[in-house]
């Protein structure tokens, strides 16, 4: 099966290349793609949050992976499957983060620490609502949290 998806939107952002930490602050702007005018967005604005559905579009087919590896290719971290991690390398190359949303002007979506480079292809936008969010309290590996010690820290 072949699933095609064409973006709604593309992100305008400061950053032209990935980087694995330090996206604390960072201020990005979703430009809705041609046919999609500014109702589209309509009441967007009285959520604080959004969650952004894109492509990473800059992993090359030969760079992704489907089994298990070191995340950040670091031995001191357990193989663990792709699945089983968040990093850009994935089968279908789909991206997602919640933001906060800053504010919305006409046709485009302002938000902040959305962890996209310019020119990222945007799939879809979607109100975070309290009753999505996990309804018990989270788990997660020790290895994970060292990974991301530093991502969200602000670069000075």
């Amino acid at each position: 099966m072949s699933i095609a998806v064409e973006p709604v939107g593309q992100v305008r952002a400061p950053r032209p290349h990935a980087e694995d930490d330090y996206w604390g602050g960072e201020e990005s702007c979703i430009e809705l793609a041609a046919g999609y005018g500014a109702e589209a967005l309509q009441g967007l604005e009285q959520f604080s949050h959004v969650e952004v559905l894109f492509l990473f579009h800059q992993v090359a087919p030969e760079k992704i992976v489907s089994g298990a590896r070191h995340p950040r290719n670091n031995p001191q971290w357990p193989a663990v499957g792709i699945f089983a991690q968040r990093g850009k390398n994935r089968p279908n190359r789909i991206g997602s983060t919640i933001c906060r949303i800053l504010r919305v002007e006409g046709t485009r979506l302002y938000v902040a620490e959305l962890d996209a480079i310019d020119g990222t292809p945007v799939l879809d936008l979607k109100p975070v609502m309290a009753e999505f969010l996990p309804r018990q309290a989270l788990r997660q590996p020790a290895w994970s949290q060292e990974l991301m010690r530093e991502y969200w820290l602000r670069r000075d």
